[in-house]
């Protein structure tokens, strides 16, 4: 894989989306995690999530403003329109953060939530992207494989989500008794 020369993007592209993969794919596991270890079977979800919205604050509000007040570019150069579509696709990724906390509140689990969700999400994308940007050549000249790519996205989180392998017994919660009993009231 090569990186960026003057002739063309090269693919340093590929391992930011690999990066992606990698954490989205440890997402689903993390939060799930995060929500059961609240100890709170009620409002975990909700406490997980506030967590989230601290973690989304110190990567998506801190880091980029340090680095545009770096660039000297923090406070100049935004347009109406760029702010609403960013904001609109911040709000949905926030509700579809919440979306995957509801699922497991509903006792979803994380290899089935997570499977549906990052075999529809690319669905969806292509879809609605292909309608925003039409092709060329008109939606003729769209060959099989796109449609059969989706058709392959869509069966294998189905695959995944009906065949998961199921886990293993819960352990056994060790519960530690005092051998010792209580001196008070023998006579001493």
């Amino acid at each position: 894989m090569g990186t960026e020369t003057s002739s063309g993007p090269g693919m340093t592209w590929l391992y930011f989306a690999l990066l992606t993969v990698f954490c989205w794919g440890l997402y689903g596991i993390l939060l799930h995690k995060g929500q059961v270890t609240m100890g709170d079977p009620e409002n975990g979800r909700y406490k997980a999530f506030l967590f989230v919205g601290i973690a989304y604050f110190l990567t998506a509000v801190l880091a980029p403003l340090a680095l545009l007040m770096y660039k000297g570019a923090a406070f100049s150069g935004y347009t109406g329109s760029g702010m609403w579509w960013s904001l609109v696709a911040g709000i949905l990724g926030a509700v579809g953060a919440f979306g995957v906390l509801l699922a497991f509140g509903a006792k979803g689990t994380p290899a089935v939530v997570m499977s549906i969700i990052f075999a529809g999400a690319p669905v969806i994308n292509a879809l609605v992207a292909i309608i925003l940007h039409p092709p060329a050549g008109g939606w003729g000249s769209v060959k099989p494989q796109f449609f059969l790519g989706i058709i392959l996205a869509a069966t294998g989180g189905m695959l995944v989500t009906l065949f998961k392998p199921n886990p293993g017994p819960a352990k056994p919660k060790v519960v530690y008794v005092d051998s010792f009993p209580a001196r008070g009231g023998q006579g001493r």
